[in-house]
């Protein structure tokens, strides 16, 4: 399909004729779309390891487990539960309503929706999404980035070869492509990816009142304390894994981390150790190791990187063939420097110290700032921890764990602020996907005057002693 406005707005006319349809309404129609997804993405999978390969150098483990594996158990969790989400909410209609005593709630789908997915899991932001939206009764059009070219290819191949684009499309391009859809009427627009262009798809989505979710990185990164008590050994094992997955290149990824001074220097030091254990000596040219999707990523990491040379304490190495660049330590670094001010995205790990007795300080200071989409605290003090994650305004995250709350079956992944709005994961994604109808049933007998005119001082007492 040659793309330009007529032709876009000819694909979102056939969607909408589509939708009208009816046959979306029909929850089995659902579950065998379903299906269909499902059955493709395990007879592509080996593809989508290769194309996540050649686009962010990821290991086939690493690949599995955060893209394949992971749209499957979405689809699974949907088709488990998809019939009892849909099934309408009685509510008893009160004293006020009577004889009308039957109300129920029911979640329809939009209509015409509009998914853009991001580079970073190609397949998991686009196929997570499109399972949501699916399963609300939608047809979805995914805008993928243009930035992860092969998987991109991929992703359009499996849709193609599943769907109808009447039902289900994907489109290829840049930002020129993006604001051709963006030009038309979509009924609901989920996107993924960062604040600054989330402020123009929501100015551009105002033009025709579209509801929008939004999951963002968040604009001053997410924060992980380390406490003074903490498991140091535990905390700096799973802060290394997690830091270099996907060499850094994920939303709710660790921004920078601020330890106790007590313990910083020790700290430091198993968090080198970590970092060799899990990815060997010579890190940089570690084909397991993901790497920058890009040449303009890369050099703008190690630009800000070189800004920063005096306080690398561990790695800082490259490979400019292959775009990898080692997780780098950067210490120390006060908590006001521009590198903890905004979203690295990238394999920088800076650390912040802080004092003991100012850590009530250095958490108001996080909390002033954007909120972020995801907040992690290691300490031995579960109580003290959980207060504070109560208070801290962030989309999720986890005490003594990195990144996990992602996989949480029944669980909301969402955003705040900055950060994002709306939420989706199981049924999350299905409300998100749907907005609620009420509808009453009402009866030909029996019912009350007291709403009709003529109006009498008799019935004003009865109205309130009703609504008493």
């Amino acid at each position: 399909m040659e793309l330009n406005q007529e032709s876009i707005k000819l694909l979102v006319n056939k969607q909408r004729e589509f939708f009208k349809s009816g046959k979306t309404l029909d929850v089995n129609y659902r579950i065998e779309a379903l299906k269909k997804l499902k059955e493709a993405v395990i007879k592509n999978q080996d593809k989508i390891m290769k194309a996540l390969n050649t686009d962010l150098g990821r290991s086939e483990c690493e690949a599995y487990f955060c893209d394949v594996g992971t749209v499957i158990i979405e689809i699974n969790e949907a088709l488990h539960s998809l019939k009892k989400w849909n099934k309408p909410k009685r509510l008893n209609s009160g004293l006020l309503c009577f004889p009308s005593t039957k109300t129920l709630v029911y979640r329809k789908p939009y209509g015409v929706t509009l998914i853009i997915s991001p580079f970073n899991f190609p397949f998991i932001l686009s196929l997570g999404v499109l399972v949501a939206s699916l399963s609300a009764g939608n047809t979805a059009i995914i805008k993928t980035s243009s930035k992860s070219i092969a998987s991109s290819a991929v992703l359009e191949e499996i849709i193609s070869e599943t769907f109808s684009e009447e039902y289900v499309k994907v489109v290829l391009g840049g930002h020129d492509v993006a604001d051709m859809l963006l030009a038309e009427r979509f009924d609901k627009i989920f996107y993924t990816g960062s604040p600054r262009v989330a402020k123009h798809i929501l100015e551009e989505a105002s033009k025709n009142l579209t509801p929008v979710a939004l999951e963002l990185g968040g604009e001053n990164g997410n924060w992980c304390i380390v406490a003074s008590d903490a498991a140091l050994e535990d905390a700096a094992r799973k802060i290394a894994f997690f830091k270099a997955a996907n060499s850094g290149q994920i939303c709710i990824n660790i921004n920078q981390v601020a330890v106790s001074k007590t313990v910083a220097p020790r700290f430091i030091e198993l968090l080198k150790q970590e970092f060799k254990r899990q990815l060997g000596e010579d890190i940089h040219n570690n084909k397991e190791y993901a790497k920058m999707i890009n040449e303009g990523a890369f050099n703008y990491c190690l630009k800000e990187m070189e800004e920063y040379k005096d306080r690398i304490v561990f790695g800082g190495k490259s490979n400019k063939e292959t775009l990898r660049i080692e997780p780098t330590i950067i210490y120390p670094v006060d908590i006001n420097e521009k590198i903890v001010n905004h979203e690295l995205f990238n394999p920088m790990l800076p650390i912040v110290e802080y004092d003991d007795g100012e850590l009530d300080s250095l958490i108001d200071t996080i909390n002033s700032r954007e909120h972020p989409l995801a907040f992690y605290i290691f300490s031995k003090n579960v109580k003290w921890a959980h207060n504070i994650m109560k208070k801290s305004h962030f989309g999720g995250g986890c005490i003594n764990e990195v990144c996990v709350h992602f996989m949480v079956k029944g669980a909301p992944f969402n955003g705040v602020g900055h950060s994002g709005m709306g939420a989706y994961h199981g049924v999350w994604g299905f409300n998100e996907f749907t907005y609620p109808s009420t509808l009453l049933f009402g009866k030909n007998h029996m019912n009350l005057s007291l709403r009709e005119h003529p109006y009498s001082d008799k019935k004003l007492k009865a109205i309130k002693k009703f609504e008493k």
